[in-house]
């Protein structure tokens, strides 16, 4: 999609990110970030409004992050302790951050928001270099279901209200393992157009990127509260560590 950069997504949604884009499951991935985090310093990719990195911070986990998006952040600054918790803006796919930590995490289809494979790749290496031995990187992703796309394409409604609606609509290239997002948001004064486009990978691609890396599997469940991954899961929570 052309004219969208790696700041872009915070330009467009940190306004009401949070509003448009609770997961449901922020309690579930704290505990299990928190388990396998305490006692480990860590790094948060993308961390965003910093709706999982506050709540981890208040529990006392060294906590620092990486954001390519100034208005993001602005946001997690308005958040109770999230002005004291160390961030870096720059590309996640580089890391650009002085140090080396314990456990490294990138979550909600994050990783999908770099739009190559090469970037994505890219993103896995350079975590593994800002880990410690004995390491651990954890990616959270959806599960690519290509069933609700007819002839490469669908538009489906988000929300209806009586003087609004939220309209999503995409199209897919199946070849690239892309899709590009288009969301409409109607209200009685105006409309506002919120691109997003994305590329997809397997959890096998995935692993892939990751033994490119230095980093082997050593986890992976379909929900934040492990529940067993299996062919019918639609997202994976993937834990690796780096090779010795």
């Amino acid at each position: 999609m052309k004219g969208f950069g790696p700041s872009t997504f915070g330009e467009l949604y940190a306004e009401d990110y949070d509003k448009w884009n609770d997961p449901g499951t922020t309690d579930e991935a704290v505990d299990l970030l928190w388990e396998i985090a305490a006692n480990r310093k860590t790094l948060e990719l993308a961390i965003g409004t910093g709706r999982i990195a506050v709540p981890l911070a208040q529990r006392g986990l060294e906590i620092h992050g990486i954001d390519a998006s100034p208005e993001m952040v602005a946001e997690l600054r308005k958040r109770p302790g999230g002005a004291t918790i160390p961030v870096s803006i720059g590309d996640m796919a580089d890391v650009d951050i002085d140090g080396s930590f314990d456990f490294v995490f990138l979550i909600f289809n994050t990783l999908f928001n770099l739009r190559s494979q090469n970037d994505q790749i890219r993103c896995f290496q350079n975590a593994s270099t800002r880990l410690n031995e004995s390491g651990l990187f954890l990616i959270e992703a959806y599960v690519p279901d290509l069933s609700e796309f007819v002839d490469g394409q669908f538009v489906r409604t988000r929300h209806v209200g009586m003087n609004s609606a939220f309209v999503e609509t995409a199209v897919h290239d199946a070849a690239a393992q892309t899709v590009e997002y288009q969301r409409i948001h109607m209200t009685e004064t105006g409309t506002r157009f919120r691109p997003l486009p994305v590329r997809y990978a397997w959890p096998a691609e995935i692993d892939l990127m990751a033994k490119l890396a230095g980093l082997q599997l050593k986890d992976r469940w379909g929900s934040w509260t492990r529940a067993p991954f299996t062919g019918t899961s639609k997202m994976h929570v993937s834990l690796y560590e780096k090779s010795k």
